[in-house]
């Protein structure tokens, strides 16, 4: 089973998550911008103190000499939190005063035209190391300046700003994200009241949703939901008329049916049962058209669906149609012609469906046109593939053509025993196919032209 999702969480997650990573961020970028200016400001003191060494180093009869007091260089060696080295050495003296472990930089493409900085250990302490070269016109002697100092203090104060940068962000971060909860949990609340406005609704209220308190990002599934009602709401209308008319069409073959059988159960001659059993086959052949009909016309309705459309070969299913209907226009002496090209042609398609059409085509034409006339099917490849039905029969007045396919519509004075849903069935068939149905007269003397115009079908889904 899918793990269902929080609609909540994930918008928390996707604010919350760019936000610790920009504070993540910035405290790396200001733990580096930190670093180097604590450096900057505790390197100038630590080269002052330098400084301060080089004045009291002499030279005396060639000699290198440093005089310094006691008391200077306990001064000079005091501090409250880092310990504080130095050791002063010349090129030919060697050592001249100072600690010895102090560490020397011994790259030998340092340039001493400037002091360098440097960071080593002592006993074991990480310290920042100053050395400057000093000369004195008295001597050609080289002096170096060595002055080391421990972190401690340059530590502090990185930790002391880079907590005052963090804390304010930190609990800011706590206070956005207690603010985007809260702001999630109310702008999120008209959906559960939606949800529960529509959970409490009975099942035959189709209403639309009021949109009064609702947001304009949830109007948008609104209008969806309102949408589908309104349409569930035309397809079960449309159901239950089919259902009463059905209901209707049926009862009269049927009533038929059962006037007949008693009328054939009062006569003793077989003779004398004979047209009520005529009658009988006659009402049974129609209540049995009647629920074929019924049948297609619930497969082609909006509830019931439509099965996958699939390339279908017009040609080969027109000819095979005309030669299933050839033997009842036969029956009363018509012509059932077809005209098509010789090659295939392909439309988008349900096959069972289009063969009811064409068969409800050839039903009407057989049935209103006119005894001896002609029939004749047209199928075109181009522009696009079209189908034409055309009778010689009276011709539908213009007047009816919008009626007629109505369901269980029949044009008044018509001939035939039919029940109206032959173009009813057409109808819903062309535009579960998206095709073009047209309707009209061959000539001012009559005639009836049926015309269904297919939508083209890409090469690649053929």
């Amino acid at each position: 089973m899918a793990k269902v999702r929080s609609l909540r969480t994930e918008i928390l997650f996707r604010l919350i998550i760019p936000l610790i990573c920009f504070i993540a961020i910035e405290s790396v970028l200001s733990y580096f911008v930190t670093l180097h200016y604590v450096n900057e400001t505790y390197d100038r003191w630590l080269l002052d103190s330098a400084r301060s060494l080089t004045q009291e180093i002499k030279v005396k009869d060639g000699k290198v000499h440093v005089e310094l007091p006691p008391a200077a260089l306990e001064i000079f060696k005091w501090d409250e939190l880092d310990q504080t080295f130095f050791k002063i050495i010349s090129s030919e003296q060697g050592m001249i005063v100072g600690d010895s472990f102090v560490p020397e930089s011994f790259d030998p493409s340092v340039d001493w035209s400037r002091p360098i900085f440097f960071e080593d250990e002592i006993r074991g302490e990480p310290v920042r190391v100053v050395s400057m070269l000093v000369i004195r016109d008295e001597t050609p002697d080289k002096i170096f300046v060595h002055v080391a100092e421990t972190v401690n203090k340059r530590r502090d104060m990185m930790i002391d700003i880079l907590l005052a940068d963090l804390v304010p962000q930190i609990i800011l971060t706590l206070f956005a994200g207690t603010y985007l909860l809260v702001g999630l949990k109310r702008g999120l609340k008209p959906l559960h009241v939606l949800a529960d406005e529509i959970a409490q609704r009975s099942p035959r209220d189709l209403s639309p949703i009021a949109e009064t308190h609702v947001f304009l990002e949830v109007r948008t599934l609104t209008d969806t939901i309102n949408d589908l009602l309104a349409r569930l709401a035309a397809a079960i209308a449309a159901q239950q008329r089919f259902v009463a008319n059905a209901a209707h069409q049926l009862r009269t073959p049927l009533a038929g049916l059962k006037l007949q059988a008693e009328r054939a159960l009062r006569e003793q001659d077989l003779s004398a049962m004979k047209p009520a059993l005529l009658q009988m086959q006659s009402s049974a052949d129609r209540a049995s058209h009647t629920i074929t009909q019924l049948l297609v016309l619930a497969k082609s309705g909006p509830v019931d669906g439509m099965s996958e459309l699939k390339p279908v070969n017009l040609e080969t299913l027109v000819k095979e149609t005309c030669m299933d209907w050839a033997p009842k226009a036969l029956q009363r002496k018509m012509d059932l012609g077809f005209e098509g090209p010789k090659q295939a042609v392909y439309v988008r398609g349900d096959e069972v469906l289009l063969r009811e059409l064409l068969a409800n085509l050839l039903d009407n034409a057989i049935l209103y046109g006119n005894e001896h006339g002609s029939i004749i099917v047209k199928l075109r490849r181009n522009p696009t593939p079209s189908l034409i039905v055309e009778d010689d029969g009276a011709g539908i007045p213009d007047q009816e053509r919008e009626k007629i396919f109505e369901r269980f519509y029949r044009i008044p004075g018509s001939s035939g025993n039919g029940c109206g849903l032959g173009l009813a069935i057409v109808k819903e068939i062309a535009d579960l196919h998206k095709a073009r149905l047209e309707l009209s007269r061959i000539s001012a003397a009559g005639g009836t032209r049926v015309i269904i115009v297919f939508p083209n079908l890409t090469p690649t889904a053929i």
